[in-house]
């Protein structure tokens, strides 16, 4: 096939699958339908807004979604049944919505997403936002390749296009052909700037720097220890990316030619993700950048797959750890804040991975130290999201607790030496009264 009737059979395509308006969704979405939305900037913004306001017309229509970013009506119940959202994680959007019993949240790994999409929905419709297609037909999922990447060709596509959407590149590709309409729409994306980062943030990131040795591959998520994590590595060579989330702080390695990915095992010289959250500056230089790939969650947060990267170093944020080592990461005083996310996911495949390492970050103390984080026992209703025995090594300000193959005593003892001094004797009298110490 020559370039020219090429060029025309993607053209042909292109017009006869273009909408008119993003309300022309609504010829796709019946009594009962499946409506599965990417997390983050990959929600397609005016899609949805269509569906929301024919809202009185629909049925017992659910959407599914991780972490959203945009507040609707719908979220606060304002539809009842006929239009309900179905969560995965929670965000500042929807927490008080689930506190208030007007969305649903369902309990996952990451990297189950798919799995549990495909168990729990019929025949379900995809709405993603997406680059603008290219002069091939094909279309880019742009900075959340996440759950919805796996659908691809298994699952109805209704696109919204966005000449903001970076192009990049991985498992995220859709050809004009394998979408039932798209729309084009214009609004900048959502940006995330980088957490301010404290002194305490450095004093936890120059612990892990240091047992992070050249040529590791790193997971690292978002927030102000990751970002102290990410600046404290910039003496360090050859590393690699391998993480959910692809952040501001991995550009700056980027540049500094810190991270090559030459030593990975799996996807060499590439920076792998699943998603990017960040700003400006990080979705203008992911686009058309080779050197970063977004592949299906299913794929980046699978813990076999992880453990195949040699010194797989996992680093990921917790609320409150016990003296055990059991980590609360998704509630605070017992009360739902987010999900599980990829943490068990990470922390598994560091386990796994020879020489890996699995960090589990906090600061010792909350509410200007009178409250300590580190716990003999986990609040009433708190949930454990990395198990004690997943564990690995727990970080604050005060150094490095080694978990791992310790006795219960030798944790809650070396738990209490990284509290804050303020709080290690309370916590020494508690442990002596559980049989810890």
């Amino acid at each position: 096939m020559n370039a020219t009737v090429e060029s025309q059979r993607v053209e042909d395509a292109r017009r006869s699958r273009r909408a008119s308006s993003a309300s022309d969704v609504l010829a796709h979405v019946g009594r009962g339908t499946d409506i599965i939305v990417p997390l983050a900037n990959g929600e397609p913004v005016t899609v949805l807004d269509a569906i929301e306001q024919a809202a009185d017309t629909l049925s017992g229509v659910r959407v599914h979604q991780m972490h959203v970013s945009h507040d609707r009506p719908y979220l606060h119940g304002v539809y009842g049944d006929r239009l309900r959202h179905v969560s995965y994680f929670l965000s500042d959007v929807t927490r008080p919505c689930f506190r208030n019993g007007t969305i649903d949240l369902v309990p996952n790994n990451f990297s189950e997403m798919r799995a549990i999409l495909k168990e729990r929905t019929t025949d379900p419709l995809v709405i993603a936002a997406a680059s603008l297609p290219d002069r091939h037909g094909y279309f880019s999922l742009g900075v959340s390749a996440d759950y919805v990447a796996s659908f691809i060709g298994r699952a109805r596509f209704f696109l919204e296009t966005n000449a903001a959407m970076p192009r990049t590149f991985g498992r995220n590709q859709i050809h004009i052909s394998q979408v039932v309409g798209w729309v084009e729409a214009d609004y900048p994306l959502v940006e995330v700037r980088p957490a301010d980062v404290a002194e305490d943030d450095r004093r936890i990131a120059a612990l892990i720097a240091e047992r992070v040795q050249s040529g590791a591959t790193l997971q690292v998520g978002i927030g102000s220890i990751p970002n102290a994590v990410l600046a404290a590595l910039g003496n360090h060579q050859r590393l690699g990316i391998h993480t959910e989330l692809i952040s501001d702080g991995v550009v700056d390695l980027v540049e500094a030619g810190v991270v090559t990915g030459v030593d990975k095992q799996l996807n060499r010289t590439k920076c792998v993700g699943t998603f990017a959250l960040g700003t400006k500056r990080l979705y203008d230089f992911l686009d058309q950048n080779a050197a970063f790939e977004f592949w299906p969650v299913r794929y980046v947060n699978d813990p076999r797959v992880i453990a195949q990267e040699d010194h797989f170093v996992s680093i990921n944020a917790t609320i409150a750890v016990d003296l055990i080592g059991q980590c609360a990461s998704e509630t605070v005083a017992g009360l739902y804040y987010s999900s599980s996310g990829g943490q068990a996911d990470f922390a598994r495949g560091a386990m796994y991975s020879k020489g890996g390492q699995g960090f589990v970050v906090l600061h010792s103390t909350t509410k200007r130290g009178t409250v300590s984080k580190i716990v003999p026992r986990l609040a009433a209703g708190d949930v454990v999201t990395t198990l004690k025995n997943t564990v690995d090594k727990v970080v604050t300000e005060w150094g490095v607790a080694e978990l791992r193959g310790r006795t219960i005593r030798e944790r809650a003892t070396s738990l209490i030496s990284i509290a804050h001094p303020d709080h290690r004797q309370s916590l020494t009298a508690e442990a002596k009264v559980l049989g810890y110490v």
